[in-house]
């Protein structure tokens, strides 16, 4: 494994964790003054992260 690739391993871990984490808190009301658009925007994001890791591993 090179460095690039664990480097692009742990963002996407570090983000995938971070919205899991969001989303449980503000699921059971801990974080329900979060907007939902941040959610949104975590989503989005590990969406794209994972599409990228793909990508460069497929080349």
């Amino acid at each position: 494994m090179s460095r690039s690739s664990n480097s692009r391993s742990v963002v996407y871990l570090v983000v995938l964790s971070l919205t899991m984490i969001v989303w449980l808190l503000r699921g059971i009301g801990l974080l329900a003054f979060v907007p939902g658009f941040i959610l949104w925007i975590l989503i989005g994001l590990t969406i794209g992260l994972t599409i990228v890791n793909i990508w460069l591993e497929t080349r």
